[in-house]
């Protein structure tokens, strides 16, 4: 083949190339095309997210995500989550976006972007008042029950004496029904949880015995889709300054929002 002609065959492949690398839009440019966001959302973390009598999600993180998805100018499609399936949904092209009670850590850095934060969830250990338990050491040769892949999991994980017994559960309605029935001594989970537990008396009242960390929601977003998390924190902004977030974590919390996140 000719010099000239295997050059112009390069130039032909090369045009090709730098065509199709240029028309693969990122995840908002997607986003905007489809006219619709798909963010995962809790289906078993009530006030923050779970199924109403209607089979819809509700709570606070579903309205902020109704709200991301207004200020984005699209539809919403919710999907419902639980703790354990929210990366691997996003990882996966399931979602766009994780606006499901969802914590840092290295582990998760590691794997997935974070925009900025929407809320807090103290995550604690709980158990009857005359368990004895005091912090972490207590739990030795004790159970303590947490959602398997949450924050609660990994922060348990670490404190706990290697004779702590830790039964994980794929949902909190399973964590938590393992300490109301006593299948477990304590519980690792959000204290917004426990405070809607206790809500509803139960026979088995638990009690906070200690802090494991107080920890900021961060919205989820893929590896390196620096324009999507910057437009997301755009609008966590706005939602700040103008009260919005204020009045979903009135409605759904009964607080407000902390000064710092």
């Amino acid at each position: 083949m000719p010099r000239s002609v295997i050059k112009k065959t390069i130039i032909a492949l090369s045009v090709v190339a730098m065509g199709a690398f240029g028309a693969s839009a990122d995840v908002l440019d997607d986003i905007s095309q489809r006219g619709t966001v798909r963010i995962a959302v809790p289906e078993d973390f009530p006030p923050y997210g779970a199924m109403g009598i209607d089979m819809k999600p509700a709570g606070y993180d579903v309205d902020v995500a109704n709200h991301v998805a207004e200020k984005l100018g699209v539809e919403i499609d919710l999907v419902p989550v639980i703790g354990s399936n929210r990366i691997p949904s996003l990882q996966t092209d399931k979602v766009d976006l994780i606006i499901s009670v969802l914590g840092k850590s290295p582990e998760r850095e590691a794997v997935i972007d974070f925009a900025d934060a929407y809320g807090v969830l103290n995550n604690s250990v709980f158990a009857e008042k005359d368990s004895g338990i005091a912090g972490a050491d207590d739990l030795a040769g004790k159970s303590v029950s947490v959602l398997r892949g949450g924050i609660a999991d990994m922060l348990i994980t670490e404190a706990a004496p290697e004779t702590t017994e830790i039964k994980r559960y794929e949902d909190e309605n399973s964590n938590t029904q393992a300490f109301l029935s006593g299948q477990v001594d304590a519980i690792a989970t959000g204290d917004i949880i426990i405070s809607a537990l206790k809500a509803r008396s139960p026979r088995r009242m638990p009690e906070e015995m200690f802090v494991l960390n107080t920890s900021p929601l961060y919205v989820g977003v893929k590896k390196g889709e620096t324009r999507l998390a910057e437009k997301v924190n755009e609008i966590i902004a706005e939602m700040i300054a103008d009260g919005t977030l204020e009045a979903i974590s009135q409605k759904w919390l009964g607080r407000g929002v902390p000064d710092k996140m």
